[in-house]
Order: structure tokens, then C-alpha cells, then sequence
């Protein structure tokens, strides 16, 4: 029998003369030795790594065909054309193939290398019957995280491949994914009968993708300037058929650009002439639904574009993957709102109850991803159980480090006041009742006579969106059936002071850089000194603080708008009910005498 050494020079005599590279990347050398050396494998490699030509070559080597079951119809006609390219004699059986009758035959005659097979046709009584009929070389399993349901992507039939394998059992077997986390990891080892020895887990990081993750505001015009900033082919995920129709029409127009859709609605032949269109192309934009790109070999994607977020961060990884497989830069957007989460979260409830507790643990770890303030790369690979510097330089949050604001006792002030208004409204009611919003509503059901009514003034104002998004990512607000929100997760922990709640210093609204570019501070204005001198008066007598009656942006506005009435001072942010009441005259007094 051959020595490691020698295997692995014949493969790279192989590598040389069927591929024509010098070298294997990577741990692909460690993984055929494994291969030609008849031992079982889980090999967990990045997209872009090569996973293909592990089996693609030893199947060029051994003896009898490699069996490779695939997910998708374009993943094996995809990789058919680029195995028979180099010569590999390579089949499909598929349901649209028309030389299923050749192909048997040429499988039985040993003349086949490679024979690609859905996991639907693996589990079929015929399909086993046919393997006893000729010699078999290897198992391959490509994306073998369906095995599991810890995966992302979980396919019962990839359940059914293990007794077809064991019927074999000289046959080895070579498991491949790029996203798989160590309980996934172990999963597919237990399910397909690998021993844990064979598992081979490469690096996962990309570091030629910059991710960047930002709140999606209008998201049609978000993706409009990534178009028009970034050049070369790339892909943009939206979560349903309808959003790609909507999207690729106005990203189209807006751009300037080629921007097809592809989804499953499409009729094939327009799907399969996009596909085509796109991967021909050097500037074309493809907008999709998530299967688009599994089949699909394009190096040259220069960006990844999410509409919404992704089913979990192993889905994330592997669907920005398919940016800069030629290893150059490449970037990796997310746009996203808390609606995402908050739906993502209603759909845990339709989906066995078994599952539940690693769909919601997967969202979980998402919500991290994107509300953290450190580096993206960082939790992406901690996630995968690596564990990598605290900055990687290449993401959003390393070249523009955001502030971050401790929110914890305004997230105490807003959880009670959903508790206290009977966890039935939305975030638009919650929010009028903490500022003390004169609002008919609010006062039919009695909320303007409540503790938490008016405990917020205008410079929390503006946090307590952000902070709803977060509450609603990291699962402490979830929405009620009828769009109410209600406590969940840690918010009684947060409620007690036994967790803490930080967010992104969120960036100024357009009103408000225009108020600081047209209205700055008005030190020396007649008006404002004397608003503040009266505003000192006030808390003199009431003994507080004078931030307590009014805060400075409360008072520029004040006297920039110069309200007539309680009306129009009620208007003014930071300005509740239960401060125009007590000292609305008083302030519109001042104004009326300057």
C-alpha cells in the first residue's frame, strides 16, 4: 500500500496535469490524503476554497465511480461542466436530465468518474440497487450542514443517506460544507457515520470581504448608491419572490445598471437565460432570493447585498461567501430593521417544536451580529469556534469605530412602560406615553395618568427607536398577534438591573443636522438667556436640577420657533403634557415679551 507521501505526490501529479495548478490550497492536501487513503472525512472549508476538487481529483485516481450528492440541480450541472472541462468523466441523474438511460449504462460499464445525485433519488429502493451494480470509489456529501437540524438549511432526505452508505461499507465517505458551528459539526459526524478524527476544519475567515451591517431606512434607495458606488458583478438577497420583482425594477432605474431577477416564480428558461446573462457578465446585478448562487462559480462577485436579514449567521456566511472568490476585495452589506427579527420570530412558532430551541438560539446569534458595536468579523468567527484578534481592520465597525451608549436604564423606563400599558400597543404608543404626548388616545385608556407617562425627556427621545430595534433583536421585546409588543427574553432581567442594555450612538436625523447647521446654540440671544434664566427660577422653587424643567435643545428650539400658543409649544420636543401644564404660561409669557 501506497505511503502518505507517496499518495499525496501522485495528487499533486494529478493537481498538475488534470487541473493544471502547482499547488493545493489550504487543507485540500490534508483532505484527498485522507481520501486516497480510504479514511472518512468532514471537511468544513470557506466558499472559495476548493472544496470540489477533494473529491474531484481522487475521483480521477481510485478505482470505481464517486457518488456525489448534491442539493440543487444547478449546483450539479454547474459543476459537471467544470469537472468534463478538464476531462473528468462526469454524469448527472436528474429529473431533467434526458440520458438517464446512457448514463445508467455508462455507470454500469465503469465509465463514469463522477456521478452527481439529488438526496431525494440517493433514498430510493432502484437508486441502491443500481450502486450494487458497479464498483464504487467514494461518497461525496456537498453541503452536508442539511444533514443536520442544527444546520441552517436542514433536508430530511440528506437523513436517508447513511444506510445507503453503510450497505457499502468499504466505500469511504467525504463530507463537505462551508458553514457548520461545532454542534452542527458533530451532528453530521454522528448522522453519516464519520469517526471524530475525520474531521478537517479550515480557517473560516474571508479577510478580503468587508462586512458592514447598517439600519435599513429606504432601503430601494441604500441599495441604489451601493450600485452606483461599487463596480463589478454582485448579487442582492431579498427575502421574497415579490421584493425581487419590486427591487430589480427600481434598482434597475435608479442605477443605471443591468439588474435582473431570479426567484423560483420565473419561468425556467427566463431563470436559466438570467442565470446565464449574469455569469457572463462583468457589471451585471443579480437580484434573488437565497438560492441563487449556490450553483453558481462566478469569482469575480465584487459585493453581496442582504434587503433583509439572512435565516441565521451560517446562512450570512455562506451567502456573502460568494463574494471575492478570486480573492480580491469584495464587500458584504446588510441592511436591516427590527420588523426583520420581530417576523423571523413569529415564524419560530410555525416550525416543530423540536427545532425550535436552535432556530431560536441561530436568530439569537444574528441579533448579536448585527447590534454589535465591535468587530463583525470577530463574532462571525467566534461563532465558528475560532478565536480571532479583537479587530480585523476590514469591517465597519473597525474603520469607523461607533460610539456606544450605555441604555440601560432608559430600556428599564420603556420595558415598563409596555408592562404598564398592558403589553398590547405597538412602539408608537409606548413612545407618546414616555414623552407625555398630548394624544386622545393615550388619555381614553388612562395611560396619561400612569407612573411612566412623561419620564422620558427630548434627549432620550430620540434613543428610544434604536433602543426598540435592539429589544426587539436580542428577543426582549417580541410583537403580539395584533402588533402590540410584550416582555420576552431578558427584560425582566434588565428590569431588575441584572443585565445591561448598550446600542450604537445612532446617527443624527436629517432635522437635526439641519437644526445644527441652521440654528446652533444661540449663546447671547436675547430670547434664549432669558427662556434659561426663567427655566433657573423654576427649578430654584421646585429644587431640582434646571435640565429637569427644560433641556438646552428644548430651549434653542423654543426660541427659534417662538410658539403663540400651548398648541404650538406642545409641539416643541421635550415639551410633555404634564410640562405645558406646569409651565407652559409661564414660558410663553417670556416669548411674548421678546
Amino acid at each position: 500500500m501506497a505511503t502518505a507521501v507517496e499518495r499525496i505526490g501522485d495528487a499533486r501529479d494529478t493537481l498538475r496535469r488534470v487541473f493544471g495548478f502547482e499547488q493545493f490550497r489550504g487543507v485540500q492536501a490534508q483532505v484527498i490524503e485522507r481520501v486516497l487513503a480510504g479514511e472518512s472525512t468532514l471537511a468544513v472549508m470557506p466558499t472559495g476554497a476548493g472544496k470540489s476538487l477533494t473529491y474531484q481529483l481522487p475521483a480521477t485516481m481510485l478505482p470505481g465511480t464517486c457518488v456525489v450528492v448534491s442539493p440543487l440541480i444547478a449546483l450539479m450541472h454547474d459543476q459537471l461542466r467544470s469537472a468534463r472541462a478538464n476531462g473528468i468523466r462526469a454524469a448527472t441523474l436528474t429529473s431533467v436530465d434526458d440520458d438517464r438511460a446512457a448514463t445508467i449504462a455508462a455507470f454500469r460499464a465503469g465509465e463514469l468518474d463522477l456521478l452527481y445525485i439529488a438526496p431525494e433519488r440517493a433514498s430510493q429502493p432502484h437508486f441502491r440497487e443500481l450502486l450494487a451494480s458497479a464498483p464504487l470509489a467514494l461518497f461525496a456529501v456537498d453541503e452536508a450542514h442539511c444533514v443536520s437540524e442544527w444546520g441552517h438549511d436542514f433536508r430530511p432526505d440528506y437523513r436517508q443517506l447513511r444506510p445507503l452508505m453503510d450497505a457499502s461499507p468499504q466505500v469511504p465517505r467525504l463530507a463537505l460544507t462551508a458553514t457548520a458551528d461545532a454542534h452542527t459539526r458533530a451532528d453530521v459526524l454522528s448522522q453519516l457515520g464519520i469517526p471524530p478524527e475525520g474531521l478537517v476544519v479550515a480557517g473560516f475567515d474571508r479577510p478580503n470581504i468587508r462586512y458592514a451591517i447598517r439600519h435599513r431606512e429606504n432601503g430601494a434607495r441604500q441599495l441604489a448608491d451601493l450600485l452606483r458606488e461599487q463596480c463589478g458583478p454582485g448579487i442582492v438577497y431579498a427575502p421574497t419572490r415579490r421584493k425581487v420583482d419590486d427591487l430589480s425594477a427600481k434598482l434597475a432605474a435608479a442605477s443605471g445598471r443591468p439588474v435582473l431577477p431570479y426567484h423560483a416564480g420565473l419561468p425556467a428558461e427566463e431563470r436559466a437565460a438570467n442565470q446565464a446573462a449574469f455569469v457572463a457578465s462583468e457589471d451585471m446585478v443579480m437580484v434573488a432570493t437565497i438560492a441563487f448562487g449556490m450553483g453558481i462559480d462566478k469569482p469575480d462577485v465584487r459585493f453581496v447585498a442582504h434587503a433583509g436579514i439572512p435565516k441565521s449567521i451560517e446562512a450570512y456566511y455562506q451567502e456573502t461567501g460568494r463574494a471575492g472568490r478570486d480573492g480580491d476585495p469584495a464587500l458584504a452589506l446588510m441592511l436591516w430593521a427590527a420588523g426583520d427579527f420581530a417576523q423571523a420570530r413569529q415564524r419560530l412558532g410555525e416550525i416543530e417544536e423540536a427545532r425550535q430551541v436552535g432556530e431560536r438560539a441561530r436568530l439569537d446569534a444574528l441579533a448579536r451580529l448585527v447590534e454589535t458595536p465591535g468587530c463583525r468579523r470577530a463574532v462571525l468567527l467566534r461563532h465558528f469556534g475560532e478565536d480571532p484578534p479583537e479587530r480585523c481592520g476590514n469591517c465597519d465597525n473597525c474603520l469607523e469605530a461607533p460610539s456606544v451608549l450605555d441604555v440601560t436604564e432608559l430600556a428599564r423606563k420603556f420595558l415598563s412602560a409596555v408592562y404598564r400599558t398592558g403589553q398590547s400597543f405597538g412602539f408608537g404608543h409606548v413612545q407618546k406615553v414616555l414623552v407625555g404626548a398630548e394624544d386622545e388616545r393615550v388619555r381614553q385608556r388612562g395611560h396619561d395618568r400612569l407612573s411612566v407617562f412623561g419620564i422620558v425627556g427630548a434627549d432620550e427621545a430620540r434613543l428610544l427607536q434604536p433602543l426598540s430595534r435592539a429589544l426587539q433583536a436580542r428577543g426582549s421585546l417580541v410583537p403580539t398577534e395584533h402588533g402590540g409588543l410584550r416582555l420576552d427574553g431578558d427584560a425582566r432581567a434588565i428590569l431588575k438591573g441584572d443585565a445591561a442594555v448598550e446600542i450604537v450612538q445612532p446617527p443624527p436625523t436629517r432635522k437635526e443636522r439641519r437644526r445644527r447647521e441652521q440654528a446652533p446654540n444661540p449663546v447671547g440671544d436675547p430670547l434664549f438667556e432669558a427662556l434659561r434664566a426663567l427655566r433657573r427660577e423654576l427649578a430654584a422653587e421646585a429644587q431640582v436640577p434646571p435640565y429637569v424643567i427644560f433641556h438646552d435643545a428644548t430651549l434653542r428650539e423654543m426660541a427659534a420657533a417662538r410658539p403663540a400658543s400651548l398648541a404650538e409649544l406642545g409641539e416643541i420636543p421635550g415639551v410633555g403634557a404634564r410640562k405645558l401644564e406646569a409651565y407652559g404660561d409661564a414660558f410663553l409669557a417670556v416669548i411674548r415679551q421678546h
